[in-house]
């Protein structure tokens, strides 16, 4: 079994771990492949960009 390369990144890492169902996990994982991503790097940037947009939003409402 080959390992995939990942870029290495200065920034340490955590491991998080989620419960999902059996058909949607294969059904997300084909989705990703299809795309020629994976799983992991479709979660990354969703949760960037999840953070991006509602650590503005607070910076908002802070200001008002």
């Amino acid at each position: 079994m080959s390992a995939i390369a990942r870029p290495k990144s200065t920034e340490k890492t955590n491991r998080m771990s989620l419960n999902v169902e059996v058909g949607l996990h294969y059904r997300f994982k084909a989705a990703t492949a299809a795309q020629g991503t994976n799983m992991t790097d479709v979660l990354i940037k969703f949760i960037r960009d999840y953070v991006a947009q509602y650590e503005h939003a607070k910076d908002k409402k802070e200001r008002s």
